[in-house]
């Protein structure tokens, strides 16, 4: 047999959380042919892969990237750290189904201006994402901020029964059309008024569905133990798995608490589907919001449109610079986008290690000035956390990253390097392998990364023209 591809001398993570064997692998027709010791076959493209080690193509469950798939299909930032598929339309802000009377309101903003949310139903946004041709597989989530925006008159309040039901509706047919869920943002001001009764009804749809529930905690403060409560209620409700996204324990007051989170996500687990994703960082990166202004937290502006010169300084200087307090100095910059400096270091490592913590990038390719998560997160697991940390071994790195994210997204055929499986897959150096985004310099490309296939294409080779735009648009699967 003819092999289009034939990886040879492998060090193989299977991307389930079992130690690596050498391997050959051989690629026909976008999916994974043969996995053998050796593999003695002819093949359009041999690789020696000696001393490389090969992954599952990286998940990346927590983005932002609903209109950079369609407007930067290369997807750089991505697919140079090894992701080979994103999951948009997290924390209740999508691209579609989405209509506007105005300027998006906050945090749909963080996507874009009024002129790119042109996908009224999710219909027409998958079929934008299949002609753009990304680099990367897009599984989508349509937001419920999203959905109020397009019912609702102003979104300070909660929903009458008229507007939830037109909202309901409009979510069923977001789902007929291949949604992979619902997410929510409830700590944002656009939902914060959303009563939990308008979630669980939404949320039931969902269960009808088959479709899985993800939420942006109504807070990751203080009162984050309740707010857990809230999504395992809403979620047993609707008879829904629940993934709470980019689980934290933020603010000073907070610190030291993730045990008691994994606590209650253990004693919720007796009962319901739970998971969660987190980026491996101690700084968080959203719209400058009000209620995280607070003067034990350092805040770094990374863009305003009120005043688009003091981007790249910290809230702090600029309040010193214009002589006002921290709550007036973040309203006058406002719309504006900031980096907050609110965890501690040993929270995050402890729910990084976590079985059921997914890893998401959460970056936002829109700011000026992004997150290093943005370029560097899938790389920072494998060097800093797995590598030099010791916090797990490489499988359980990679797992974390791919089979277990594929499997609580309900994405069939990814995941896993198996025969049938699609070829998504990652080449790198388990050495080298480095993230080098800094929050000085965001822009930087991971190192150590030495190929990546999407779908079979070979995709991405560092210091290469990107050769490959083959990613799919990915839509809900039943009975996964």
């Amino acid at each position: 047999m003819l092999y289009q591809t034939l990886i040879k001398n492998a060090l193989v993570f299977d991307g389930t959380g079992a130690p690596p064997r050498q391997a050959d692998v051989a690629i026909v027709d976008g999916t994974i042919a043969a996995i053998e010791a050796s593999l003695e076959a002819d093949a359009q493209n041999t690789i020696d892969a000696q001393g490389l080690c090969l992954a599952p193509g990286f998940i990346d469950v927590h983005t932002h990237d609903d209109l950079n798939v369609v407007h930067n299909p290369h997807m750089l930032e991505k697919i140079s750290q090894g992701v080979t598929t994103v999951i948009v339309g997290n924390c209740g802000i999508s691209a579609s189904p989405v209509t506007l009377a105005g300027d998006p309101p906050d945090p749909l903003n963080l996507l874009g201006d009024r002129a790119q949310f042109t996908f009224p139903r999710f219909a027409d946004y998958a079929a934008k994402v299949r002609s753009a041709k990304p680099s990367v597989n897009v599984g989508a989530l349509v937001g419920h901020t999203a959905i109020r925006n397009n019912h609702m008159d102003r979104l300070d309040r909660a929903a009458s029964q008229t507007e939830l039901a037109a909202m309901v509706d409009q979510l069923r047919g977001a789902l007929k059309d291949g949604a992979l869920g619902m997410s929510s943002g409830l700590a944002y001001a656009s939902a914060r008024q959303s009563t939990t009764e308008e979630v669980i009804a939404m949320v039931k749809a969902l269960g009808s569905a088959d479709a899985i529930y993800t939420t942006h905690l109504r807070t990751e403060f203080d009162g984050i133990l309740e707010a857990m409560g809230e999504a395992f209620y809403t979620a047993r409700s609707g008879k829904v798995p629940l993934i709470i996204s980019h689980l934290k324990c933020a603010g000073k007051g907070n610190w030291g608490r993730s045990g008691e989170l994994l606590e209650q996500i253990e004693h919720a687990i007796e009962t319901q589907q739970v998971a969660c994703d987190c980026y491996p960082y101690a700084a968080s990166s959203s719209t400058l919001d009000l209620a995280q202004v607070t003067e034990d937290t350092d805040i770094f502006i990374t863009w305003s449109d009120a005043h688009p010169d003091k981007t790249g300084n910290t809230l702090r200087d600029i309040a010193d610079q214009w002589q006002l307090s921290l709550l007036d100095t973040a309203r006058k910059l406002q719309p504006a986008g900031a980096v907050y400096y609110c965890m501690d270091e040993n929270d995050v490592e402890n729910i990084l290690q976590y079985p059921r913590t997914m890893i998401g990038s959460d970056g936002l390719p829109n700011d000026p000035h992004p997150h290093p998560r943005l370029w560097g997160a899938f790389a920072r697991v494998l060097s800093h956390y797995s590598r030099d940390r010791k916090l797990f071994d490489m499988a359980t790195a990679i797992h974390k990253m791919t089979g277990l994210s594929a499997r609580e997204f309900r994405l069939a055929g990814r995941g896993e390097i198996r025969c049938g499986n699609h070829a998504d897959l990652v080449l790198f150096d388990a050495e080298k392998i480095k993230d080098k985004a800094t929050f000085a310099e965001p822009k930087l490309a991971a190192e150590g990364i030495e190929k990546v296939w999407v779908n079979g294409v070979l995709s991405y080779q560092p210091g290469q023209p990107q050769t490959g735009r083959s990613g799919e648009f990915l839509l809900r699967q039943h009975n996964y």
